[in-house]
């Protein structure tokens, strides 16, 4: 285990920065959905890092658009909501992330689990989960739901300029999200909860 996996592993058992860190990277209009309501559907997501080229990276993923599905067409990471036969959050967030980009459960070491996010929009409430290969995958994308994946570099992730800057976001003809925190990603606006994800996860590995 390397020593950057060492210390975000013991920081993952520690107290979390949660909210503080999420809020970084938070729409201001979300600061009163927080927390999720007793009705919220459960979803379990997988920041999985990997060694590349000498340093870190986070399997992101970029997903296909679609009319019916509020979040398509965004980066996040892999994963998706609760199945009965799950049993537990991180069953369902292994599942989806073999099932959606083809990295096996069993290859994946788990670290630990950051703060839930609680999407009004969708009323999911996520669990993310992180976890590391000692190789770069080979990926098998599912094509219904997975336009492709990217491989981002934690340092890229850390760089002041792939952050803390605003946007608009156009979600439909009518509504236009104005002065939303993103990070740049390959040239595409990742924002929203997988955002705050990465922000409490930049958090642990120094950042902040």
């Amino acid at each position: 285990m390397s020593d950057f996996i060492h210390k975000l592993q013991q920081k993952l058992q520690a107290p979390l920065p949660g909210r503080t860190a999420q809020l970084k990277m938070a729409p201001t209009s979300r600061r009163k959905y927080m927390a999720a309501p007793a009705n919220a559907r459960q979803a379990g997501v997988m920041a999985t890092l990997f060694p590349k080229n000498k340093e870190w990276h986070v399997v992101l993923i970029e997903r296909n658009p679609n009319d019916r599905d509020t979040h398509g067409g965004q980066i996040s990471f892999p994963g998706g909501k609760a199945e009965p036969h799950d049993g537990t959050m991180l069953k369902t967030a292994l599942r989806e992330t073999e099932e959606e980009v083809g990295i096996l459960q069993k290859e994946i070491k788990v670290l630990g689990k950051l703060s839930e996010v609680y999407i009004p929009v969708s009323n999911f409430n996520v669990y993310p989960f992180v976890g590391y290969l000692d190789f770069q995958p080979i990926y098998n994308i599912q094509e219904a739901e997975v336009y492709r994946v990217l491989e981002v570099p934690i340092s890229h992730l850390k760089n002041e300029a792939a952050k803390q800057r605003t946007t608009d976001i156009p979600i439909n003809k009518l509504l236009t999200l104005k002065n939303i925190p993103f990070y740049e990603v390959e040239n595409k606006t990742l924002w929203g909860a997988t955002a705050m994800m990465l922000s409490e996860l930049l958090e642990l590995t120094g950042d902040g």
